[in-house]
């Protein structure tokens, strides 16, 4: 005969049963025919028990049985207020009961949310860059392609006459706002800073932008040449409490008058546009850089067009090619070029534009870190659902016991899910907490200002608690139902067991989370791996031991370079206009290529000095470098990488060497080719980089080598030089290490933070591990009694419960 327990009458019988009998008699009929199964099933066997079963489902079809009106029976309702309290009452009980198991619970949950509260932070931050402007689906950034016989530019800038032509000659065109970012020394009175982020901007960017001005007039603010407007954080640094409007200051080396002609709130954090300082561009247009407005080949202006409502950014665009030749047609014949007006929206330049950009995100960061939320959230509800289905045998006995004085298994399910919610609930106020204790740790791993606090993100505290309750309904299903399904009369015999089935759903939940955890392990090995080898790949010029400052220009900088070569640690000194790792300027070029022809092509340009090819330990590999023993290498010599070789056609760097070259005014010969090096990341290839020298009045960045010892000492020396031939202006140098590594700084913050949630995901995994090891030695006290006392020992206890 079959197991007692596997034994059941008919399901389709029990179903019948349910369908034609009245609700309040239900319950007591099928638990007398439960009990007459059983024993008839004893004596008579299962064919014969099953048989009789039936006929007493058909033989109960009688009028005192069937069901009537809903109205003769109605239902109490589904939530009651003293049901509701005593639910709760022994919810607390079960959960105080259960502490250990209850403490691991809501540290899981806790700690997952939080990681979710954290990560949906910095997910929705990056997802809303510039979205605070209400006019944003109606902004265009215009970016250029610019294509040449020696390559093809993919800019995010475009001409400074692009703009204001395209506002004269079509109607679509509401507005438009050019800005150019530059360094300026700033001074007012005895203060002086170098204001890296002082930015041109045309007098209409208040209209393109919600920026919100606080003092001054947004229509005139911008007009006037040598206005200026301060953010607050700004004006406070130069004015304090002092009403800065009108006020005059000097900007630049040569100490023009501006006045302050308005004030406005600092730029939004999620801002592509980045700025302390705003000078009018009538300033630059026709002061700095007189007559740009009218040269359709000088491409430095990020350009942002506000198009006007219903118009076609499609059919626009299909404009630009008549406009550009209209312009522009015999420069680009001449220059043999071809440009290519692109309009970029700008919700979607921040994290889908591939242009180089003074800030940009990755699209592909925001979907990982969305999904490591989702796994960490995961693994937490899945130690929830296994801790508590592990227990169901200590909880079987109270199941019997409620079901066999009358309560349904609604009244159960409802009972367990309320327990589920309200661990989920003590877990979100921890997590709240927690969260609160995060977020200034999290703005400085993420490198960005994601929240002011828990009060300023009461949209995500909100949801999170949506979120909580979810997680413990869902969560709490199942364990749910596992529980109110048991069957009182077999419990109560005491012949219940966890089934196999229970226990190979745990097992296999076990695995997932830890497949999971792998995962996430062998991801962050990846991504270190590759930062460390950005880190520590040999760049091909020396940064180590460099500081760099920023000087004037001309004679001053001579004087102040020949007063460092005195000081003892001071190795040597180069003068430049840029250093690796910088921006560098683009020079329309010609060179004369392998076929004998003038190639034509816009290549990145250093100005240096006789010493900085050796300072920096670039390797010559054909011809020479500059020389003071050579006259004309100052005015007609150039050097080129290897790069630029390869595009001219020569398969020998030496093939260079001697041949006609056309930039920027100059006219000469290659004189040498250095080795490539990475003058920019390791993540952009090599391009072609050419080498001229200094003229006299540019080239501000000088490069000092210093010797290895006392720093400090070294370093107040060249400060002290510094201050005697510059008293009017501020001491500003960076180490070249540094300044370098800093283009891998979203690179490393992404690595520290997914390596963080990572740990974290393991941890809740491991805890929920602990959990479950626990409960089943708990479960195996007497068997690891037994097993001591017949001598077993602790190591094989170890081994047996591992």
């Amino acid at each position: 005969m079959k197991d007692d327990q596997r034994i059941k009458p008919p399901k389709w019988a029990n179903k019948l049963l349910h369908l034609f009998c009245a609700s309040h008699l239900v319950e007591e009929i099928e638990g007398d025919l439960h009990e007459l199964f059983e024993e008839r099933v004893q004596y008579a066997g299962e064919q014969k028990a099953r048989f009789r079963y039936i006929i007493d489902v058909f033989s109960l079809i009688r009028p005192f049985a069937i069901k009537e009106k809903e109205s003769l029976y109605p239902k109490p309702p589904l939530f009651q207020q003293a049901m509701l309290k005593n639910n709760f009452k022994i919810a607390f009980r079960n959960l105080w009961k259960h502490r250990t198991f209850s403490f691991i619970n809501v540290t899981g949950l806790s700690v997952g949310m939080s990681a979710c509260f954290l990560i949906a932070m910095y997910v929705h931050f990056e997802l809303t860059y510039d979205a605070f402007n209400k006019k944003a689906d109606r902004i265009y950034r215009l970016a250029t392609d610019l294509k040449t016989p020696s390559e093809t530019l993919n800019y995010s800038i475009s001409s400074w006459a692009f703009a204001p032509n395209l506002k004269n000659e079509f109607p679509e065109v509401e507005a438009f706002t050019r800005l150019a970012t530059r360094n300026y020394l700033v001074r007012k009175g005895d203060l002086k800073f170098k204001e890296e982020k002082t930015v041109f901007a045309d007098s209409s960017l208040y209209e393109v932008f919600d920026f919100v001005l606080i003092k001054g007039n947004p229509q005139t603010a911008l007009k006037g040449q040598m206005s200026v407007v301060f953010t607050e954080k700004t004006a406070k640094k130069y004015f304090a409490d002092a009403d800065p409007m009108g006020q005059t200051l000097l900007l630049g080396d040569e100490g023009i008058p501006a006045i302050v002609t308005g004030v406005m709130q600092d730029l939004p954090a999620n801002s592509q546009i980045k700025g302390d300082i705003f000078v009018s561009m009538s300033s630059y247009t026709q002061r700095f850089n007189k007559g740009v407005d009218e040269n359709w080949g000088d491409f430095g202006a990020i350009t942002y067009l506000l198009l006007k409502p219903g118009a076609d950014p499609g059919k626009f665009s299909t404009k630009f090619p008549a406009f550009l030749e209209n312009h522009a047609g015999k420069m680009m014949r001449e220059q043999q070029m071809k440009i290519s007006l692109i309009m970029e929206p700008l919700l979607d330049v921040y994290l889908h534009s591939a242009r180089e950009a003074e800030e940009s995100g990755n699209i592909s960061n925001v979907y990982i870190f969305s999904v490591v939320a989702i796994f960490i959230l995961l693994i937490a509800c899945i130690n929830f659902v296994n801790l508590t289905t592990a227990r169901s045998v200590e909880r079987a006995r109270e199941v019997g016991v409620r079901k066999a004085v009358g309560a349904p298994r609604s009244v159960l399910t409802r009972q367990f899910i309320i327990e589920s919610v309200l661990l989920c609930l003590i877990a979100f106020v921890f997590a709240v907490l927690l969260s609160a204790i995060s977020i200034p740790f999290f703005n400085e791993l993420s490198g960005k200002i994601i929240s002011n606090g828990v009060i300023e993100s009461m949209p995500f505290v909100g949801g999170l608690f949506i979120v909580a309750v979810l997680i413990g309904c869902i969560a709490g299903i199942y364990p749910a139902f596992v529980l109110s399904s048991f069957d009182p009369v077999v419990v109560l015999k005491g012949r219940f067991s966890t089934s196999a089935k229970g226990i190979m759903l745990r097992k296999g939940l076990v695995t997932a989370q830890f497949s999971i955890s792998i995962a996430l392990i062998i991801a962050t090995i990846v991504v270190y791996t590759q930062v460390d080898f950005m880190r520590s790949r040999d760049l091909g010029f020396s940064k180590d031991q460099m500081l760099v400052i920023s000087a004037e220009t001309g004679a001053k900088r001579n004087a102040f370079q020949e007063s460092l070569l005195s000081l003892s640690g001071v190795k040597s000194t180069a003068a430049s206009t840029r250093v690796p790792g910088s921006k560098s300027n683009q020079a329309y070029s010609e060179m004369e290529n392998v076929k004998g022809e003038m190639q034509t092509g816009n290549l990145e340009v250093y100005s240096v000095d006789f010493n900085f090819i050796q300072q920096f330990g670039l390797k010559v590999v054909a011809g020479r470098t500059f020389s003071k023993s050579f006259g004309s290498d100052s005015s007609k010599a150039l050097v080129i990488n290897e790069a630029a070789a390869k595009m001219l056609g020569y398969q020998a760097p030496q093939e260079a060497v001697g041949k006609k070259y056309k930039q920027w005014g100059r006219e000469g010969v290659i004189i040498g080719v250095v080795k490539d090096f990475h003058f920019k990341s390791l993540q952009e290839n090599i391009t072609p980089l050419t080498f001229r020298f200094l003229d006299w009045w540019n080239g501000n960045q000088v490069s000092v080598k210093i010797s290895g010892g006392n720093f400090k000492n070294t370093l107040a020396s060249i400060e002290n030089q510094w201050k005697l031939q510059n008293p009017d202006r501020p001491f500003s140098y960076y180490f070249m290490d540094e300044f370098f590594d800093r283009q891998y700084g979203s690179d490393e913050r992404f690595e520290k933070l997914f390596f963080d949630f990572s740990i974290l995901a393991i941890f809740i995994s491991c805890l929920g591990l602990l959990g479950l090891a626990s409960y089943t030695t708990t479960q195996r006290t007497k068997e690891i009694g037994v097993r001591k006392v017949m001598g077993a020992s602790t190591g094989s206890i170890v081994r047996l419960l591992s």
